[in-house]
């Protein structure tokens, strides 16, 4: 009966979380155009197939228009190639972009602050504001500021001097070491460590490695999503730094003294060695790395399972290992794949001249 009733306590708040709001003001939101029932009230978003009334889905591409007629959503957000429908749709240029906006902005909640534990264990001189989310075991160093609308997670330890800015969310057992740096609305998922030290080592001729001190810190950008399962190296001097609007996925690994550019994008196990600099813009594709001492201009696309050996200008667009230009490298893959019947047909050809040249030999003498 005590789960029943929490359960039912439960299913009564989530509706009192749901909101309804004009299709009218989504579409301003996305700057589209209806065709239909602008006054439609829309309280979610679902996919096609499961879409119901009330709810709005989205159509990526224009020939498949025909799925708008087997779904049961009231409206839908479709290409503006669509000009006219028997549903009621918003015409924009993105729709898979504008569904995102909308279901963000349906989705938004105030932040309800639900204080510190008891459980939890805070240092000396920390600044700390009303209005956080600090969980149970939750372990905060000396010296460190939280920003208004904070949430950290149970298990999250903080080391000594670190900054977090507004609206932050540390999901439960992430790491921040001594110093580090987080700007406003930083997200970072459960298992990541941001300020490990950096991986340096000298030496010896005995062949014994002497660990170099790693003495630099981590600074991350406003806007930054990190996911599960990160390391995000300490520099060994000065700063590691990944800038505002880039998003980390799962399990990559950022080394010492690399500089990731904004809005950057980092699939899953990509790995970067120390003091690589990426521009604006990058895209690394899952399982993609770069070496050492590198800088890769903005707007670079690396595919996945690449490895970048060099310094690489903007815009390029690069596969492989070592990764070269992207199409060069798919029309080796093309040839690669026929090297067997090419084998053969060079030993046919081998063959016919070794005939050809004893038929010669034969009429000459």
């Amino acid at each position: 009966m005590d789960f029943l009733r929490h359960h039912q306590k439960y299913a009564i708040q989530e509706t009192k979380m749901e909101k309804s709001i004009s299709l009218r003001e989504l579409a301003l939101l996305v700057e589209g155009d209806i065709v239909g029932d602008q006054d439609l009230l829309i309280h979610g978003l679902a996919p096609l197939e499961n879409a119901g009334p009330g709810e709005i889905s989205f159509l990526v591409k224009a020939g498949k228009k025909e799925l708008l007629e087997q779904s049961s959503a009231s409206a839908f957000i479709v290409p503006e190639s669509i000009v006219e429908s028997d549903k009621t749709i918003v015409r924009v240029k993105d729709p898979y972009l504008a569904s995102a906006i909308i279901q963000n902005h349906l989705l938004k909640t105030e932040f309800e602050p639900r204080g510190i534990s008891e459980r939890a264990f805070i240092g000396e001189d920390c600044i700390i504001p009303e209005a956080v989310s600090i969980g149970a075991s939750a372990v905060l160093g000396d010296r460190v500021r939280l920003g208004e609308r904070v949430e950290i997670g149970p298990g999250v330890v903080i080391g000594d001097d670190v900054t977090l800015g507004d609206d932050c969310i540390l999901k439960a057992n992430v790491t921040i070491g001594y110093q580090c740096e987080l700007g406003d609305k930083v997200i970072i998922h459960s298992g990541t460590v941001i300020g490990s030290d950096g991986y340096g080592y000298a030496t010896d001729k005995r062949g014994y490695h002497v660990k170099r001190p790693q003495l630099g810190l981590v600074r991350i950008g406003d806007d930054v999503e990190i996911g599960a399962n990160c390391c995000i190296d300490r520099a060994t001097f000065g700063l590691t730094w990944i800038k505002s609007g880039t998003k980390i996925d799962n399990l990559v690994q950022v080394a010492h003294n690399v500089i990731v550019g904004e809005n950057s994008l980092l699939v899953s196990q990509v790995g970067i060695a120390g003091s690589v600099t990426l521009g604006r813009n990058v895209v690394f594709g899952g399982n993609a790395g770069a070496a050492g001492h590198q800088t890769i201009g903005d707007g670079t696309m690396v595919a996945g399972k690449a490895a970048v050996h060099g310094d690489m200008p903007a815009g390029s667009m690069l596969a492989g290992t070592p990764a070269i230009d992207a199409k060069q490298y798919f029309r080796a893959v093309t040839i690669f794949g026929k090297l067997p019947d090419i084998a053969r047909d060079v030993r046919k050809l081998k063959k016919e001249l070794a005939r050809i040249s004893a038929k010669d030999d034969n009429e000459s003498s």
